[in-house]
């Protein structure tokens, strides 16, 4: 097993990274990348608060609880991490 160094400060996209709908109106959100491999979810306020935090094995999201509004969505995939915005109405 080879050791990756990994530099948090190196700007990698996750290949292919797809986030759909956007802005969300039925509570669920698709997320999709070239890998599909399982992905660390974390969603944070305009604040910079993490208000949910989940483990994606699949490419469906339930977001049904969150209130309508601007968040910061942070997905992690094979140490690659990506944010976008995300819009709830």
């Amino acid at each position: 097993m080879q050791a990756q160094a990994v530099d948090a400060d190196t700007n990698q996209n996750i290949e292919e990274l797809s986030i759909y709908p956007n802005p969300v109106s039925n509570g669920k959100l698709y997320i999709i990348t070239k890998n599909n491999l399982t992905k660390e979810i974390e969603i944070f306020n305009v604040l910079g608060k993490s208000i949910f935090q989940t483990t994606l094995f699949g490419k469906e999201m339930n977001i049904s609880k969150l209130n309508a509004g601007i968040y910061i969505i942070k997905i992690k995939e094979n140490n690659i991490s990506t944010t976008r915005k995300l819009v709830i109405r």
